[in-house]
């Protein structure tokens, strides 16, 4: 079975084990999506859950956030960590919404990261959720799965998504990873995979290298 016949299984497996493939972020907007998945660096998710709704209560447009007192985001975002930087990098972003994109969040991974703290990862799940667009959203569950199963040896994110963009149907790739961080979560942890009751185990490099050994 080459790379991409693989790809084409791990895709079938893991609709099958999770049919549902949502981002558990929780947003109501573009914009709200691009700033739960900035506050979710280093950031569970479920921590940014808790967040969110005060922040959100408190300003609602980017014309809100860039007119925004610094410190005031600080404090309604200090659990998240690297509160300090992630504040500054919102209300940043937004000020550059604003301003040059006429308050709407842009629909191209291009774009995107032009925006103060939007790496690819952040560009990728907007363009995908928001816009229904081929996406691959390269994060720590998606490195440590794809490289287990045997895609590769790299923790460059970059060209983890480059190699996922050639293996994956485009229709199929922003659920996958979605379903990669699930899988991840529940099976694939990265101290202790539970392999015996993994979906992927029978086109898994790691499985088959360890016959099964956690």
């Amino acid at each position: 079975m080459n790379n991409k016949e693989k790809a084409l299984k791990a895709v079938e497996l893991l609709e099958k084990e999770y049919p549902e493939a949502i981002c558990s972020l929780v947003y109501t907007d573009p914009l709200q999506l691009l700033i739960a998945t900035r506050l979710a660096a280093q950031c569970t998710d479920k921590r940014v859950n808790m967040v969110t709704p005060a922040l959100f209560e408190r300003y609602k447009t980017p014309e809100d956030f860039s007119g925004a007192d610094i410190s005031e985001v600080e404090e309604l975002i200090k659990t998240c960590g690297l509160y300090k930087t992630k504040a500054r990098d919102i209300v940043n972003m937004c000020a550059v919404l604003r301003d040059e994109y006429n308050s709407r969040v842009p629909d191209t991974i291009e774009e995107l990261i032009k925006l103060p703290g939007v790496g690819r990862k952040t560009a990728n799940l907007v363009v995908g959720d928001i816009f229904g667009k081929p996406a691959v959203v390269v994060d720590t569950h998606c490195i440590r799965i794809t490289s287990r199963l045997g895609f590769h040896s790299t923790k460059d994110a970059v060209k983890i998504e480059r190699l996922l963009r050639e293996l994956l149907p485009p229709e199929a790739s922003n659920d996958f990873c979605h379903r990669l961080v699930l899988h991840g979560r529940a099976v694939c942890d990265a101290r202790k995979p539970k392999c015996d009751i993994c979906c992927m185990s029978s086109i898994c490099s790691y499985y088959t290298d360890n016959n099964g050994a956690t």
